[in-house]
């Protein structure tokens, strides 16, 4: 399974640079690069910590689920629709 791609856009979404994110974890910079780049798999612990500390916790439950983004995305615009139904007048 390729995390990196999706921790990447979890770090970019937050903000973060590569640092950045790896100061809050208490990684290297290179650890960070190489989750991202596929060269290193993270374990469930760090995978959840990088998820937390990028408050993107719902998209790598998501992820380890294997619901892909579109899915996610999907779901949450016909929650919205539906509330905009219910609150129509």
């Amino acid at each position: 399974m390729k995390y990196g791609i999706l921790m990447r856009a979890m770090r970019e979404r937050k903000g973060y640079s590569q640092e950045d994110l790896a100061h809050q974890l208490n990684l290297s910079q290179s650890c960070v690069s190489k989750f991202e780049n596929d060269r290193k798999t993270p374990d469930l612990t760090t995978f959840m910590l990088w998820a937390e500390q990028t408050c993107a916790k719902e998209v790598a439950i998501a992820f380890l689920y294997g619901i892909d983004g579109v899915t996610i995305l999907q779901s949450i615009m016909q929650v919205i629709t539906g509330y905009i139904r219910i609150f129509q007048f």
